[in-house]
């Protein structure tokens, strides 16, 4: 990289830490943002300090938010009686551009992992529980991923509120549409026979 100048080997690896991108991509994206009309490099510059002056947590479920509350939490047309728990953004994400789901969710932040040292008072579950009291939430629908720290998420949610009356229910898993039996790994095989259902 030397026979670069420092500011573009300062770009090349800052964008070599980004998730995804690796020393070549980073070096293409530098030179593209070096050739790039000023305008559009300034613009980029001015999104990403916008992104992180603007960008905060919803104060209710934890989802990304320019607002004090989320759009989906300040949706009057949502069932506030149903919370999705999901691990990260990305899968609250997944499930809305379905548009399958229609009440609120709660973003754990994670996943208990007691190998990684993450326990329960790592990830959002204190807040889920005062979510819980009253009589608002009828069912609580677990959306964590389906490996070990998913399930072990699930089940420790499941067991503190056994004695609640709210209903708690798990996300189907399995093959996925036109899957292939032969690619399936054990996990979702095993899933997929444990949920199977009448036709």
């Amino acid at each position: 990289m030397n026979h670069y100048p420092e500011a573009i080997v300062k770009l090349i690896h800052s964008l070599s830490t980004l998730p995804g991108i690796g020393k070549k991509t980073a070096e293409r994206l530098a030179l593209h943002i070096l050739h790039a009309p000023d305008h559009e490099a300034a613009s980029l510059a001015a999104d990403i300090i916008e992104l992180k002056k603007s960008v905060r947590l919803c104060a209710s479920c934890f989802a990304l938010t320019d607002r004090e509350t989320c759009q989906i939490c300040s949706n009057p047309g949502r069932d506030k009686g149903v919370i999705c728990v999901v691990e990260n953004p990305a899968d609250m994400a997944a499930i809305e551009k379905s548009g399958a789901f229609s009440g609120l969710y709660h973003i754990l932040g994670g996943a208990l992992s007691p190998i990684d040292g993450i326990g329960p008072g790592d990830i959002r579950l204190a807040e889920l529980f005062r979510r819980t009291r009253g009589n608002d939430v009828r069912e609580l629908i677990l959306a964590t991923r389906t490996n070990v720290e998913g399930e072990a998420t699930a089940a420790y949610i499941r067991s503190k509120l056994t004695l609640t009356k709210i209903k708690i229910t798990r996300i189907a898993s399995g093959i996925p549409m036109g899957g292939d039996l032969q690619y399936v790994d054990p996990l979702t095989m095993q899933k997929a026979m444990e949920k199977r259902y009448g036709i």
